[in-house]
């Protein structure tokens, strides 16, 4: 069975992404990716998620480009204690998953005031143009998986 391309380069640029915490560059690729560690939902085991993110008002939002099917968005609905690395700052957190299509559309809202390039080309891959409309956004919002994660007794160092 032969792995897609776009498969391959999502795990090597998740490799990338971890070596570069690794290596004390936290404070630079972290102005968009964060690490989150998740436990394993068969296994138990840690399993760390190079993830693009949005702080909104101190809670952190991270989007699945896989929607439900994710491995780390299936892990949260099975055990919501997460640990988060951002920056320079390490925390643990309760993620809980977004179901209001508003919310996540308020979401997305913010990510293209804040990436209008980058996001755009996402919403281009949805077939939307790259400054959708409040109703498209919220039509595509039902079909993603978005989690908002708080700091545990607020334990952000």
């Amino acid at each position: 069975m032969t792995v897609p391309l776009q498969w391959r380069l999502m795990k090597i640029g998740q490799r990338v992404h971890r070596l570069m915490y690794a290596a004390g560059l936290g404070p630079f690729i972290g102005r968009i990716i964060l690490l989150l560690t998740t436990r394993g939902r068969r296994t138990g085991k840690r399993r760390v998620t190079p993830l693009q993110y949005e702080e909104i008002e101190g809670v952190i939002y991270v989007g699945s480009a896989r929607g439900q099917q994710a491995d780390w968005f299936r892990n949260i609905l099975t055990d919501p204690q997460v640990e988060v690395r951002v920056k320079d700052r390490y925390f643990q957190g309760m993620a809980r998953p977004l179901t209001d299509a508003k919310r996540i559309a308020d979401y997305l809202e913010t990510r293209l005031q804040r990436h209008p390039r980058m996001v755009g080309a996402m919403m281009r891959m949805h077939k939307l143009p790259a400054r959708p409309t409040r109703s498209q956004l919220e039509e595509l919002a039902a079909q993603l998986a978005v989690v908002a994660i708080r700091p545990v007794n607020g334990n952000n160092k």
